[in-house]
């Protein structure tokens, strides 16, 4: 059983680039707060009118743009779609790294000056500006810290996006702010970092969230879906591994964020 298509996916337009885009990443800097903040942007393999559907990708705590990006090789997965992977700052981990000197994301409104909140709006008013967007097609998905972080945008610019698929994560006490949408949750049943018990509950009230019901259907590999009252679609990937992601964990964030369109 598959996702419903949704829209034909559409690519990016720009006046000043040739009608094929190379997709080697685009490096790009953004003062923020009298901070220099990184991102790596993969551009459309090929130039269409109405606008790209645009995946924000974040990196887990001690990561980076790169290395998540070589994880969930999205770029490669979904050449129609422009992909940004922002790269995170020295931040204090909620499991390890006490101390903060691994690169990572702030852990819930207002922590680290709501820094990376800041960042983010940046980089999305530049995409808008520079490049041609399909607004009904944003995105957000990170593993770990940056499935954290995920729920954060989630929590906190809901209103931006039309689904996502945060791994390895939970809200935690900002759960509450979070409001129906499309879901796809990625966990590892022997997850000894982000117990797999904390994530058991975090799906549950998705489910209850979203106003799902029944059992769930299995559907291809490891997803399962879930019937919404709401309309938003809600799935869950569980696998038998632990923290890391496995192969297969890009292809179904894929095929999952590609058939969200947020309503008008």
């Amino acid at each position: 059983m598959r996702w419903p298509t949704g829209l034909i996916l559409a690519a990016l337009t720009l006046a000043t680039v040739s009608p094929v885009l190379a997709r080697e990443p685009v490096h790009r800097t953004w003062e923020v707060a009298g901070v220099n903040r990184e991102a790596q942007i993969w551009l459309p393999e090929k130039a269409a009118p109405d606008g790209a559907p645009v995946v924000f990708l974040f990196h887990g705590h001690g990561g980076n743009a790169a290395q998540i990006a070589r994880a969930m090789p999205i770029p490669h997965l979904w050449p129609e779609a422009m992909v940004v992977c922002l790269q995170g700052l020295p931040t204090p981990g909620q499991l390890t790294d006490r101390d903060g000197k691994l690169n990572g994301w702030q852990a819930g409104p207002g922590d680290q000056g709501d820094r990376d909140l800041a960042f983010f709006d940046a980089v999305l008013a530049t995409l808008r500006h520079d490049y041609a967007v399909d607004v009904r097609r944003i995105y957000a998905t990170g593993h770990s810290n940056g499935g954290g972080f995920t729920y954060l945008l989630w929590a906190m610019r809901r209103d931006v996006f039309a689904a996502f698929a945060p791994s390895s994560a939970v809200a935690g006490r900002f759960a509450r702010r979070l409001t129906p949408a499309p879901v796809l949750h990625l966990a590892g049943r022997n997850d000894e970092l982000v117990k797999f018990a904390w994530q058991e509950r975090m799906i549950a009230h998705l489910r209850e969230l979203n106003a799902c019901t029944g059992d769930g259907v299995r559907a291809d590999g490891f997803v399962t879906r879930y019937a919404s009252a709401s309309r938003n679609f809600t799935a869950t990937f569980i696998h038998d591994g632990g923290h890391q992601l496995p192969a297969a964990a890009a292809p179904a964030v894929v095929e999952f964020l590609r058939a969200q369109v947020r309503p008008e």
